[in-house]
C-alpha cells in the first residue's frame, strides 16, 4: 500500500555548457571550461532527476526542492524547474566557489542539502555533460553519510512503517535491471532513460516568468520583486556554513590538461584483432592520423 505521509525530495540540477558546440575558446588559461564561450543548457540527465522527484511527489505526496550551484544566469534552470512544478528553487552562487571540481562541488552541495534539511530523497542526474565523471552524486552521498542507489530507472514504491522509511527502486545494471530496497534518506542518481520530462505548465510560466535571483537585478528592483513575490532564494557559501578551504580552486585537486573536440573522419571500419599486435597497430594508427596526441 502506498504511504500517504509524504516524502520530501531535494534535486541537484546544473546549468552546463552545450558540449555539442565545442570551439577553440572552450578552455580558459587556468584549465577550466570557458562557460562564456558556449551556450548554456539544462544538464540533460538532471531533467530526468527532476521528473523522478515530481513523480514521487505526485504519487506519495511531499515536496520538491531544487538546488543549483552556479553563476547568476543559472537562475534560468531554476525557473525551468518551477515551470515544471518544483515547489522551491535555490541558487547557490558565490565567486569563491569558482573553479570547483567534483570534490569541491560535492562538498558545497552536501552543505546546501544539510541547510535545506528535512529530506527523504536527494536526486541528481547520473552525470553532467561538461565533465562526464558521474562522481558528484556518489560523493554527495559519502559526505552526507547516505546510502545510494545509482542508475535509477523507476521508483517502484516508497513506504513508512513503524517510523522507518524505505524505497524500492529499479536500477539499470547494463545488461538488465535489479530491484533494490534502500532505507531513507538516500541519494539516487537517475538515467536519461528513466522517464520523459514533463513540459512547462502554462499557469506556472505565467506565475514565475518574472522571478529572478537578487544577483540578476539591482537592489531597488530586487526590493520591488520581493514585495511582489518574484524573488528567488539565493545563497552564498556563508549561508551554508561552508569551509572555504574545501571550495573553489583551494578545494579542487583536479587539474584539466586540455579540452578539445575530436571528430572522427575516417569512413568505413577497420577490423582489429584481439591481440597485442592488433591493439598496438590500432594505437599507432590513431596517433599517426592525430586522433590521439
Amino acid at each position: 500500500m502506498e504511504s500517504l505521509v509524504g516524502f520530501n525530495s531535494i534535486v541537484c540540477v546544473k546549468q552546463v555548457p552545450d558540449t555539442a558546440n565545442i570551439t577553440a575558446e572552450a578552455m580558459t588559461p587556468e584549465g577550466t571550461v570557458n562557460r562564456g564561450a558556449l551556450p548554456a543548457i539544462f544538464n540533460p540527465e538532471d531533467l530526468h532527476a527532476l521528473e523522478t522527484a515530481l513523480e514521487v511527489r505526485d504519487r506519495f505526496g511531499g515536496t520538491v526542492t531544487v538546488v543549483s550551484m552556479g553563476p547568476p544566469k543559472a537562475a534560468e534552470v531554476l525557473r525551468a524547474c518551477l515551470y515544471r512544478g518544483a515547489d522551491r528553487a535555490i541558487l547557490l552562487t558565490d565567486r569563491k566557489a569558482a573553479g570547483s571540481d567534483t570534490l569541491a562541488t560535492s562538498y558545497i552541495l552536501s552543505q546546501a542539502v544539510r541547510t535545506v534539511g528535512n529530506y527523504d530523497l536527494v536526486f541528481c542526474g547520473r552525470q553532467a555533460i561538461d565533465g562526464d565523471t558521474a562522481q558528484t552524486g556518489p560523493q554527495i552521498a559519502e559526505k552526507l553519510n547516505l546510502p545510494q542507489v545509482t542508475y535509477l530507472e523507476k521508483v517502484e514504491d516508497i513506504q513508512e512503517e513503524n517510523g522507518k522509511k524505505t524505497a524500492k527502486i529499479r536500477r539499470n545494471t547494463g545488461n538488465g535491471w535489479e530491484l533494490v530496497e534502500v532505507a531513507l534518506p538516500a541519494m539516487v542518481s537517475v538515467l536519461d532513460t528513466a522517464n520523459e520530462p514533463r513540459p512547462f505548465a502554462a499557469k506556472k510560466v505565467l506565475k514565475y516568468k518574472h522571478s529572478v535571483v537578487p544577483a540578476e537585478v539591482d537592489e531597488a528592483k530586487a526590493a520591488t520583486l520581493q514585495a511582489a513575490g518574484h524573488l528567488l532564494e539565493q545563497w552564498t557559501l556563508e549561508d551554508i556554513h561552508a569551509d572555504l578551504d574545501r571550495c573553489g580552486f583551494a578545494g579542487s585537486p583536479t587539474k584539466v590538461f586540455r579540452v578539445q573536440s575530436i571528430v572522427l573522419t575516417k569512413e568505413g571500419f577497420t577490423n582489429v584483432e584481439p591481440t597485442e599486435a592488433g591493439i598496438a597497430g590500432l594505437i599507432h594508427e590513431l596517433i599517426t592520423d592525430r586522433t590521439l596526441g
